[in-house]
């Protein structure tokens, strides 16, 4: 029997489509919730010995909303203090859209988290300059907007440079290293600060904002986050290396797809030659 390319090609759309949707529902009814603990090894250039191993704690892009629970991100402060991390660093973009119902409810969710050297937050695009920070504050969490605190570890210094996410020239960023002695970790919301990160040598970038492109496609990869440098996980640029957070919450659809959500626990260690 001989089967038409009309008749091939329907098939083909009507599979097509059936995966599709299948693929959309798994998305929003489980894939969204299915917070995963990511553990990876950065290489870092110049990493004094006394930091060799510390362990950083990586929460970022929460987006507390009707879309995520308070369940979702106390779940996803449970699975980082299991992990015991030494420090633990808040990527911003608590909230959506500055949405002020959501604000102390979002760090109201995050109040669980501890670690022997401080938690330490900065602020996303989706942030106001008030409020997101006092409640941050409030629960006992450090907060860096274009600022930078210096922690004694294993008797090494540890210059946390936090900042806002429209803070974009080198020299604004190089403003806040000045003075620095030891080893320097920029937290910029954007990924695509480690331009700038680069062009000033510093040794570690962390950030989130791109969802890990939220929606993934098999041949395609993550459509809506492709004008990154790095889009999620491990990357480097001349002698800086940034790790990029999928994070937890989503924005435009409740969904994700091939992209779950997660909390990072990142090891230092030394850099190859």
């Amino acid at each position: 029997m001989q089967i038409s390319r009309r008749t091939l090609l329907k098939a083909f759309v009507a599979a097509s489509t059936g995966a599709a949707t299948g693929g959309a529902a798994y998305g929003f009814l489980y894939e969204r919730h299915a917070i995963e603990v990511t553990r990876s090894r950065i290489p870092v250039v110049g990493l004094p010995p006394a930091l060799n191993g510390l362990t950083i704690g990586l929460i970022t892009d929460t987006h507390r909303s009707s879309w995520v629970s308070d369940e979702d991100v106390q779940h996803a402060v449970q699975l980082l203090m299991a992990e015991r991390p030494d420090l633990i660093v808040l990527g911003g973009d608590y909230v959506t859209k500055v949405d002020r119902r959501y604000m102390g409810p979002s760090a109201e969710s995050l109040r669980g988290l501890s670690a022997t050297h401080g938690v330490y937050a900065i602020l996303g695009n989706h942030d106001d300059d008030h409020d997101m920070p006092q409640a941050l504050n409030a629960r006992g969490f450090v907060v860096l907007k274009d600022a930078r605190t210096d922690i004694l570890v294993n008797g090494e210094t540890l210059n946390l440079i936090g900042i806002r996410f429209w803070t974009r020239r080198a020299a604004s960023i190089a403003a806040l290293t000045r003075g620095a002695k030891g080893l320097t970790v920029l937290l910029a919301h954007d990924p695509r600060r480690l331009t700038e990160a680069a062009s000033l040598n510093i040794p570690l970038v962390l950030s989130g904002h791109t969802h890990g492109g939220q929606v993934v496609l098999p041949g395609v990869g993550a459509i809506a986050a492709q004008k990154f440098p790095v889009v999620q996980g491990t990357g480097r640029q001349n002698a800086t290396t940034i790790f990029v957070s999928r994070g937890i919450g989503m924005v435009y659809a409740p969904i994700r797809i091939n992209c779950p959500p997660e909390v990072a626990l990142l090891t230092l260690q030394p850099a190859a030659a």
